[in-house]
């Protein structure tokens, strides 16, 4: 059964085995906006020291608060970077 509250949307987020071990979690960004809201989600995930990062209608969390580095990107052209 999906959540029904924000609360319990929290919960089954923060409940899952990979979060509890400091892992990552992915959830869909599209039901994140729909049970949390943007601003709440961010507001959490800042409160528990966390990282979130968002790609392709995903967005991944960090359960931890080691730092996060990019190791690749796309090489960007000049007029990309203007």
């Amino acid at each position: 059964m999906p959540p029904q509250t924000p609360a319990q949307w929290f919960d089954h987020l923060f409940t899952a085995k990979s979060a509890r071990a400091g892992s990552v979690v992915r959830r869909k960004v599209r039901d994140m906006e729909r049970w949390v809201g943007r601003d709440a989600f961010l507001a959490e995930i800042r409160r528990r020291g966390f990282t979130a990062v968002e790609n392709a209608g995903q967005v991944i969390v960090f359960c931890n608060a080691e730092p996060v580095r990019l190791m690749t990107a796309p090489k960007q052209t000049f007029k990309e970077s203007l």
